[in-house]
């Protein structure tokens, strides 16, 4: 399977597949904990579809997916094989996550690495869901 000039180029660079939510207001921040608002997210809807949270409140960049196994799952969405920091995706119709770099380092939904150039395993926070929110603590 060959990349096209675009995939190349998006890889090379490092840019992900994963966009911000569309309503801006679906999620906050406070004390360390995020809250989302599921039902006003539909890009996590369906199983295997992601978000990422990104803005100046955050510590962190923070990526949510909504995983093939029906669970939510967060990350650090910081690949640990790249000292620049790397964004990370979902890989489609597996229960996996990949930096978005050419190195493609992949590791499961516990953040274990599977396979690349990653040594060390991404950071996962603990999730819970309490009715139609999905709390996500950034404490380890």
């Amino acid at each position: 399977m060959s990349l096209t000039g675009c995939e190349l180029s998006k890889q090379l660079i490092g840019i992900c597949e994963t966009r911000v939510p569309q309503d801006p207001e679906s999620w906050k921040l406070s004390n360390n904990m995020i809250e989302i608002d599921l039902n006003r997210v539909p890009e996590l809807s369906q199983a295997g579809n992601a978000i990422r949270l990104e803005n100046d409140s955050l510590p962190v960049r923070v990526l949510v997916v909504h995983g093939i196994d029906n669970n939510y799952h967060a990350f650090k969405n910081r690949c640990t094989h790249y000292s620049g920091g790397r964004r990370i995706d979902p890989v489609p119709g597996k229960p996996l996550i990949r930096c978005c770099s050419i190195g493609k380092a992949t590791f499961d939904y516990e953040g274990k690495v599977i396979s690349g150039p990653a040594e060390k395993e991404l950071t996962k926070y603990p999730v819970e869901i309490k009715e139609s929110k999905l709390f996500i603590s950034l404490q380890r």
